[in-house]
């Protein structure tokens, strides 16, 4: 490759293009998909690629390929078996094989690299969960009252603020672990408890406030927010 992606950003950059194209083909363009599948035809495999088009084609011929291959002979099951139960199965070889590509270019991350390129990937719905409809419930990180996303019935806390006195020391440091693992959606910067953040309704992805120009009292008149990734798909 000429330019492999190698910082984090870069690497969730083009994991979610990929990701994009193929919720894309198993979704919006799933007719398309499904009919170039054909069963007579030899081991296909479905690649999403980093200008968010997808394609049906042939594994690559050298070996060791240049990237991890996706699921070989996805073709073959189509006619065998209830069409919504066959996308389901490629969406989750799918999912194996964005992950498999990312961790492929993040194998000179370091630990905290790792994990924060894990947790950017983990905050998107799986290509799985989109296909089917799934979605999973997720907690998401406590945040003080002044930085809180919109109100407090809405996501923005698991239940209660970090300041309420009757949480224990002990659920503190746990709050404390998980707002660790939590990164800006737009600069990938962590958590602070000093910083207001906003949660995404569609994606779910947090966002520092000044990052996407939210402020705390615009927030509190946002019923359902949609990020700016997620507000250019819509748009497209």
């Amino acid at each position: 490759m000429a330019s492999s992606p190698r910082t984090v950003e870069e690497i969730f950059k083009d994991y979610n293009a990929r990701r994009s194209a193929l919720v894309r083909a198993l979704t919006y363009d799933v007719d398309d998909f499904y009919s170039q599948c054909d069963p007579d035809k030899e081991n296909l495999c479905l690649y999403g690629h980093p200008n968010e088009a997808w394609e049906v084609a042939l594994p690559a011929e050298e070996v060791p390929p240049e990237l991890p291959e996706p699921a070989l002979g996805i073709n073959f099951a189509r006619d065998g078996m209830n069409r919504k139960d066959w996308l389901s199965l490629v969406a989750v070889h799918s999912d194996c094989w964005l992950l498999s590509v990312s961790f492929y270019f993040g194998a000179r991350l370091n630990r905290n690299e790792r994990k924060r390129l894990f947790s950017m990937i983990n905050d998107l719905p799986t290509v799985f969960e989109v296909v089917t409809g799934r979605k999973t419930t997720k907690e998401k990180p406590t945040v003080e009252s002044g930085s809180k996303s919109r109100n407090s019935t809405k996501r923005s806390i698991d239940g209660q603020p970090r300041s309420n006195p009757k949480l224990s020391d002990n659920s503190y440091e746990e709050d404390e672990e998980e707002q660790g693992d939590t990164f800006c959606g737009s600069c990938g910067g962590g958590y602070n408890s000093d910083e207001f953040w906003i949660g995404c309704d569609n994606c779910e992805r947090w966002y520092h406030g000044k990052c996407v120009k939210i402020t705390p009292a615009k927030a509190e008149t946002i019923k359902f927010y949609n990020c700016p990734s997620c507000q250019k798909k819509v748009r497209q």
